[in-house]
């Protein structure tokens, strides 16, 4: 039976407990829903397939999005069963890239409440605004402030698209129950005067807070977050660099947190490149990066490799001279005086460059470090879209047997390249990943399924892993934990030619074997308690929640 005490059109208006035309003819005498529902009582299986036929009857993906965060609204079991029935068809339409112009549009296609608003204009009131969350027990929390959503910029309070999304695939893939996760905007105002324009806009119509004001207001929500939800799992997402790195920093010991953009994103990209270079015959010490965005993704993404070449048994600095970070401005040299700290850690060294033929004067393009270095790896975390060119493809083609290239900006529109042009212009040696879905492409006569560099393949698992193993920080050990597992069970590794990440129909399976790899870095690392692995591999596999109606 249903645990809600509601009834009535109370009880068909709460999406966790609504079961729709599934109530049974008892249940319909005991909670007053006689005449409220077409007589006929349907099961899970015949609603899921009622959904599905209606949401092919949409003729485009935002309409798709929209049908779908309605359901959502409605009956969230019904939601995540047609989720995971249908992942690799709805998982670009609750995510990316459509959320990108959900995201776009979302005062325009707001129909409920989803979630919290923490306005600054509020700012005295946030324990009490947490108060008001609709669930009072959460394990999970994305939090946005809307700057820097996927490649499109600042969008303000149609930010909270992103959490909404992202919490979605908690629960669809890594099984955290829906009634415990809560997703958050904090409302800081917003630069885009497109928005602030739009009479429609629903957010704090006014420029972004900034500087102290700015990480004063953070201060007070983590510490509201503190009172109210003591050990929840909070997730910073799409927040611009100047504020990321420090709120990751300040707050990583502090709290059970991390930054999905800078870890998750590092996670994944590591994972597809261990199947990447053991089908490129090669070892991890072997590489060479160019690597085009310099921001918190993709210096963390630089983190997280340099971590593994290190492991296969390079120094320090050694690993550190293996990376060639090209920014708007061009490559990062010793040189530089605009250089953020962490971005110094990969300054090369300035009598390096001065022998090198360049195309302009100042720091070396993408097209100079291509033409100067033998790169092995290419990574694209730039939004630039198309800077992945034919010139420079075919240049670093022409000097390793397997490029391995990784156009990751999302969403497809900000893509560095498009894959099939990658196979085209390497003649079908290319490795690749990409940050948003693609079709599949042709090479030597067969099609070979693109691996979608997705976090969707890291952050639900890391929340079910901390999770079940009780967890009260995310350590690098445990994201590092989780890549390898990632690599473990990449296609690429039995054959040299098949995708690099498991298909996305094998998510809800892959999320098991990377929340396990977690907790066990989690208790290794003297976070969460002691526990044997097989112990913890019963607990993560009792904790990955499945959509089901109680009874």
């Amino acid at each position: 039976m249903t645990a809600s005490r509601a009834r009535g059109v109370t009880l068909l208006e709460d999406p966790i407990a609504n079961k729709g035309t599934a109530f049974t003819q008892a249940e319909r005498a005991e909670f007053g829903l006689d005449g409220l529902l077409p007589p006929v009582v349907e099961s899970l299986d015949q609603q899921a397939e009622r959904a599905h036929e209606a949401l092919g009857r949409y003729d485009d993906d935002l309409g798709r999005h929209v049908y779908l965060r309605a359901l959502q609204d409605t009956n969230e079991v019904l939601f995540y069963r047609l989720l995971i029935d249908h992942v690799e068809e709805t998982l670009p339409i609750v995510y990316t890239p459509t959320v990108g112009a959900a995201c776009e549009q979302f005062s325009h296609i707001y129909r409920r409440n989803r979630g919290l608003f923490i306005s600054y204009a509020l700012r005295d009131r946030l324990p009490q605004l947490l108060a008001s969350r609709p669930n009072h027990n959460v394990d999970v929390i994305v939090v946005t402030d809307g700057e820097r959503i996927l490649g499109l910029g600042d969008q303000g309070v149609g930010g909270l698209g992103i959490p909404i999304g992202k919490l979605s695939l908690y629960t669809a893939i890594g099984g955290i129950p829906p009634a415990r996760t809560l997703p958050i905007v904090l409302d800081v105002g917003t630069n885009n005067h497109e928005r602030l324009k739009d009479p429609e806009y629903l957010g704090w119509r006014h420029e972004r807070v900034v500087g102290d004001a700015y990480f004063d207001f953070v201060e007070q929500f983590v510490q509201a977050v503190q009172s109210e939800m003591p050990g929840v799992l909070l997730q910073w997402e799409d927040f611009a660099t100047p504020h990321a790195l420090p709120i990751l920093a300040r707050y990583r010991d502090r709290l059970l947190t991390f930054n999905d953009d800078i870890q998750g994103t590092a996670a994944v990209a590591v994972g597809a490149l261990v199947g990447a270079v053991h089908a490129s015959g090669s070892r991890m010490r072997d590489q060479t990066v160019v690597m085009l965005g310099a921001g918190s993704a993709g210096i963390g993404v630089a983190d997280m490799i340099r971590a593994q070449l290190v492991a296969d048994g390079l120094s320090e600095i050694d690993a550190r001279r293996r990376f060639f970070i090209v920014d708007l401005v061009g490559l990062l040299t010793e040189d530089r005086t605009d250089l953020r700290p962490e971005q110094r850690v990969y300054a090369q060294p300035s009598e390096l460059v001065a022998s090198w033929n360049i195309r302009r004067d100042g720091s070396p393009s993408l097209a100079d470090v291509v033409d100067n270095v033998r790169a092995t790896i290419l990574i694209g975390l730039s939004t630039a879209t198309g800077a992945f060119s034919e010139p420079i493809v075919r240049t670093m083609a022409a000097k390793v047997d397997r490029p391995i290239i990784f156009p990751l900006s999302n969403p497809t529109s900000r893509s560095e390249a498009h894959p099939a042009d990658l196979v085209r212009w390497t003649g079908g040696r290319v490795l690749t990943a990409t940050g948003s879905p693609y079709p599949p492409v042709e090479v030597d006569g067969r099609r070979v399924e693109v691996a979608q560099s997705n976090n969707v393949f890291i952050f639900p698992a890391v929340g079910l892993g901390v999770v079940a193993s009780g967890a009260t920080r995310v350590t690098d050990a445990m994201m590092q934990a989780a890549a390898t597992a990632l690599g473990e069970v990449s296609p690429a590794l039995t054959d040299p030619q098949a995708s690099l990440l498991p298909p996305v129909g094998r998510l809800r399976e892959v999320a098991l074997h990377v929340a396990t790899a977690v907790a066990l870095a989690a208790v290794a690392d003297g976070v969460a308690p002691q526990a044997v692995e097989a112990d913890l591999r019963a607990r993560v596999s009792a904790a990955q929640w499945s959509p089901h109606y109680e009874r």
